[in-house]
């Protein structure tokens, strides 16, 4: 395999028994911040589990960082996964929940304390750490896994919904760190179902469904390789009817419908470029004064739903 700065999946799939995990991915992940996109059940968790060699594939090639995912003792040292799931020793407080596992990893008593500070300190719980993890709120128990999976400072992170439970500052200043983290050439791997903040956060997606990669790249780059489907673009202006009239006499609308306010439209072309050109004459030459053009559909939940419908499952 090529590059060893990236994460690397060649014709990967996994099987548990006859039930598809994942199947035929191809996957070559650079540094910097990775959405995983997908409902349950589309195979964003099996795919994690494959990146931090908790599972091994049925068949086919995976290289993170150049290392294979059956050696763990390798891996240990340069991936940090934070799951989903809630599992934490009995009465163990914040402070030692992060510090037990930089000794697993053999570092000694000065500078595994100093590094389990460093990683409350990065996820904003330096004034909880001696209270009991089993006292924390749920937004708490998120930021105490995050600070575990960040404290040998690895590589490579790999988040499964580590949004999940945040109030809103907590999540700005959690999307913070990953993008401080991505700026020091780390691997963010993060899987949400806060599509919104995907958009934000993502250099590139990766959208799964039913265990396949339905698309990848970045999402700009995605919605406009989709050209089968018509691209929704909301504009506001004095005179939409007459905006309408023009671009179906041109022919490059399939759908428009205007604003309850009579002062905008929602239009729906297959080419946008040409409606554009369009409009930018109608400026110029017909006095059309538009005060806003925005496309309605250039983001991540939209273009999953474009790929794969409104299609759902069970698990992960």
């Amino acid at each position: 395999m090529s590059d060893s700065q990236d994460i690397i999946f060649r014709n990967v799939s996994k099987f548990y028994g006859e039930v598809l995990g994942v199947n035929r991915v191809d996957l070559n992940l650079a540094p910097g911040i990775t959405g995983l996109v997908g409902p349950n059940g589309s195979g964003k968790t099996t795919l994690m589990n494959l990146m931090t060699g908790l599972l091994q594939p049925t068949r086919g090639e995976i290289s993170i960082l150049g290392l294979p995912p059956d050696r763990p003792e390798l891996l240990f040292n340069r991936v940090g996964y934070c799951t989903q799931y809630d599992s934490f020793p009995r009465g163990m407080n914040g402070f030692q929940f992060i510090y037990s596992f930089l000794r697993i990893h053999g570092l000694v008593h000065p500078q595994a304390e100093d590094m389990t500070w460093k990683a409350l300190e990065m996820v904003g719980l330096q004034d909880a750490a001696k209270r009991k993890v089993a006292a924390y709120s749920k937004g708490m128990r998120q930021r105490i896994k995050l600070g575990q999976a960040i404290a040998h400072q690895p590589d490579v992170l790999v988040l499964d919904e580590p949004l999940n439970g945040l109030d809103p500052m907590a999540r700005a200043e959690i999307i913070d760190l990953f993008k401080r983290l991505s700026e020091k050439g780390k691997h963010v791997i993060v899987s949400s179902h806060i599509l919104h903040e995907l958009d934000v956060i993502s250099d590139q997606v990766v959208m799964l469904s039913n265990g396949y990669i339905v698309a990848e790249g970045d999402i700009h780059g995605v919605r406009e390789e989709m050209t089968d489907v018509p691209m929704q673009i909301l504009v506001r202006c004095d005179k939409p009817a007459m905006l309408a009239s023009r671009i179906f006499q041109e022919d490059h609308a399939v759908e428009a419908q205007m604003h309850s306010d009579g002062q905008g439209l929602l239009l729906r072309t297959r080419d946008a470029d040409s409606f554009f050109l369009l409009m930018n004459r109608m400026v110029t030459q017909e006095g059309l004064r538009v005060e806003s053009v925005a496309p309605a559909d250039d983001d991540v939940h939209s273009v999953y739903l474009y790929l794969i419908g409104n299609q759902g499952g069970s698990s992960s």
